[in-house]
């Protein structure tokens, strides 16, 4: 289980890099969110769906728990988003005329800190299924911790509060990353609580490609290349799982 926490801190190498590249240019941010997309989604449909019906098939009023458990994230993560703070940034090209709450300071934090550390448990408990599942999560939140960073960054940026105490968000990243998928790999015992986290978990990635990434990659760009790569991210995704199948 020492990979999962490997793999974790690489996700959160990642968000770092995606910070660092937002100080430098963010020309192509619009296909690498299409990239991101097709990720999550093909990991989605690929992966950790089959995968958790597989492994529980109990239902509650004829409907498949590992369902209700995958709308029950989508919905969990709109109601936190709409509590707390948008997950685009300030600087969005989606929605520029939304009011964003980033100012929310406590309960924004806490919303990105639960939000990486969930991203934590979703790679540890994925490593407890098959390596296969873990990679195909891994490569996923890889791309789409690189893009949380670079708008993390950008919105700090614009809105000029990047200053030395705000690198004490990678920090913060890192150990809440790891921490997650430590819960994840060691103190999550039950098989058919990895799968119901698991749906829990399709649920919060569909959200994120659907109702955030995908809305923003297209805005204000051309859609032929941002389509070719969320296309790029599904193949990309169905090789990895064929891969180790």
């Amino acid at each position: 289980m020492h990979v999962a926490l490997l793999f974790a801190a690489l996700t959160a190498v990642a968000t770092a890099t995606g910070g660092f590249v937002a100080l430098r240019t963010r020309d192509r941010l619009h296909l690498v969110l299409g990239l991101a997309a097709g990720l999550m989604l093909g990991l989605v449909g690929f992966d950790l769906l089959p995968t958790v019906y597989s492994t529980d098939h109990t239902q509650l009023g004829h409907v498949p728990v590992v369902a209700l458990m995958m709308v029950g994230g989508f919905l969990l993560l709109h109601l936190i988003e709409r509590a707390s703070a948008p997950h685009e940034p300030d600087h969005s090209d989606y929605e520029e005329g939304h009011v964003h709450t980033l100012d929310g300071g406590v309960a924004t934090g806490m919303a990105m800190v639960g939000h990486v550390f969930l991203d934590g448990v979703g790679i540890g408990a994925a490593f407890r299924v098959s390596s296969t599942l873990g990679v195909a999560v891994f490569i996923a939140l890889l791309v789409h911790a690189f893009n949380d960073g670079l708008n993390t960054v950008a919105f700090l940026v614009r809105s000029s509060r990047w200053t030395s105490r705000s690198r004490r968000l990678l920090g913060i990243d890192f150990v809440s990353r790891v921490a997650g998928a430590a819960v994840g790999s060691y103190w999550i015992i039950s098989t058919t609580f990895i799968s119901l986290y698991l749906a829990l978990f399709a649920g919060f990635v569909t959200y994120i490609a659907t109702s955030h990434i995908l809305p923003e990659a297209h805005a204000k760009h051309p859609s032929r290349w941002t389509l070719v790569m969320t296309v790029l991210g599904v193949v990309v995704m169905w090789g990895v799982v064929a891969g180790g199948a």
